[in-house]
């Protein structure tokens, strides 16, 4: 049986993906920072009672924090198979009146607390000759976006972290890619008014928000034996709103 490490699974894409790769017979490390009652409730909606799950509070923006994450992992299964560094945060603002926390916070969860889940993954991964790292980057790291700039900036940095890590592990069989979702339903996007949400699905060409299953599919190919020849490449997840 397999093994994933899911980061901010606690609701919206990351827990579509925990419970996909349940029905895929992943044994899941489910990572969240704040609601353990959701993390909870994600377990008891599994499915797939046979594997085993187990969850960590931590943030991974701290590097001894995400060191006890990849740590839990391997003590209790002895092996990982797939890193999904889904966990991330906004705090948006023009650029003008942005403050150095919001910018600070932004790239340190999104952006370092990835590279501190890799860092620490690396040499286990590398050890077993073997592994699947898939990124979740954003649209707005490729296109940018108005008053994201943090946010942006840290998907940005993603992708070339990415494609860093394919050039670096490729020769132990690790890959490593991203996924670079657009305006996905979820909480966040929930909240935006109606007349706003109707002028930016007129500027994608499948007229409607992608579903959060959307990237679980991608996931699920991602680390199958169907993309094993693939690394190094960010899969655009946004109904044609950047091509």
């Amino acid at each position: 049986m397999k093994t994933a490490i899911v980061t901010g699974a606690s609701r919206g894409i990351g827990a579509v993906i925990a419970k996909r790769l349940n029905e895929l017979n992943y044994n899941l490390v489910l990572n969240y920072r704040s609601s353990t009652k959701s993390m909870e409730e994600l377990i008891k909606s599994f499915t797939n009672k046979k594997t085993k799950n187990i969850i960590v509070k931590c943030n991974i923006s701290n590097y001894q924090d995400a060191k006890k994450l990849i740590d839990e992992a391997y003590k209790n299964f002895g092996k990982v198979d797939a890193l999904i560094n889904n966990a991330g945060i906004t705090r948006d603002n023009i650029l003008a009146l942005m403050t150095e926390e919001e910018f600070d916070e932004v790239i340190a969860t999104n952006l370092k607390g990835t590279f501190n889940c890799c860092k620490h993954i690396a040499r286990p991964m590398i050890k077993q000759k073997h592994g699947r790292v898939v990124n979740i980057s954003s649209v707005v790291g490729l296109a940018g976006n108005p008053g994201q700039v943090n946010y942006s900036a840290s998907k940005a940095g993603l992708i070339g972290m990415t494609k860093s890590m394919a050039r670096e592990l490729g020769k132990r069989n690790i890959l490593v890619n991203a996924i670079a979702p657009g305006f996905i339903k979820t909480e966040m996007t929930d909240k935006i008014p109606e007349d706003i949400k109707k002028e930016m699905l007129k500027n994608i060409p499948l007229e409607r928000l992608g579903d959060p299953s959307d990237i679980a599919d991608c996931v699920e190919f991602l680390i199958s034996d169907k993309a094993s020849y693939i690394t190094g490449q960010v899969l655009s997840v946004n109904g044609g709103f950047y091509m």
